[in-house]
């Protein structure tokens, strides 16, 4: 399992503009798998992010594109996943002004016409908790996008922080999703009132369960997003490494 654990770069968006090909050296050395592309500067080389890659033996976990290059730069957004070795595509956010019924309706037909076209590629779609506020036909936005039935090819990229913070238990959340999740993301939640994001293994998810799940129904990557650390990001996912690596060793 420890081949599957990957860092989402969004957790190092500041560190990765003093330089990608050192940051993913330190990344490796410390005993990540993988990465997943999101988080990179304005104006970031693609051949340096591929060449980073390599020099260090890491694999990409996907990569995070925003709806405007889904609609006006999808084949930039292909060429760009064939050269860091990723089929993994996945829509990450909607703006607070696009979080509508209608805006989720138009965004199933898009990325189902590109999933259709482009069926080499997996494109997946990850939550956060607004989905849940959001109606559409009887289901909230999240059931309606990642809905299994009538052929629908998006897959899942499900958050167990987000769906915590939903109210939601991850592990029964998930369970529709199975063999429909490449890719998960994994964040923990502090104890206190506060409910803010943590390290893994250090609040409240029971991320054995988690774990023991994905084994069995797909995970494919483990991606370890912490969107605000109140430590160095760095130590926060050393941290987090360490005790999904423990925890690794209690799934049989």
């Amino acid at each position: 399992m420890e081949r599957k654990f990957a860092v989402q770069l969004y957790t190092l968006r500041e560190e990765v503009k003093e330089g990608i090909r050192p940051l993913f050296k330190t990344l490796k050395e410390m005993g990540w798998a993988a990465v997943q592309i999101s988080g990179l500067p304005k104006d970031y080389d693609q051949h340096e992010v591929a060449l980073a890659l390599k020099e260090n033996n890491l694999n990409a976990a996907g990569m995070h594109v925003s709806l405007n290059r889904f609609k006006n730069d999808i084949n930039g957004v292909l060429k760009e996943a064939e050269l860091y070795g990723t089929k993994d595509i996945i829509l990450p956010f909607l703006a607070p002004d696009l979080q509508k019924p209608e805006v989720y309706i138009e965004i199933k037909k898009l990325l189902n016409q590109i999933a259709k076209e482009n069926p080499e590629y997996r494109i997946s779609y990850h939550n956060h908790a607004f989905e849940f506020d959001i109606e559409i036909n009887g289901q909230d936005a999240l059931t309606y996008i990642l809905d299994p039935a009538n052929n629908n090819q998006i897959l899942a990229e499900l958050d167990v922080y987000w769906l915590e913070k939903a109210g939601r238990d991850p592990v029964s959340y998930m369970t529709p999703y199975a063999n429909r999740m490449p890719i998960i993301h994994l964040k923990d939640m502090t104890s206190d009132g506060r409910q803010t994001y943590a390290e893994v293994g250090t609040g409240v998810i029971d991320f054995p369960s988690i774990l023991q799940w994905g084994e069995a129904n797909g995970i494919e990557w483990y991606a370890v997003e912490q969107d605000v650390c109140e430590r160095p990001p760095l130590e926060c996912l050393e941290t987090s490494l360490k005790n999904l690596k423990k925890f690794a060793k209690q799934i049989k």
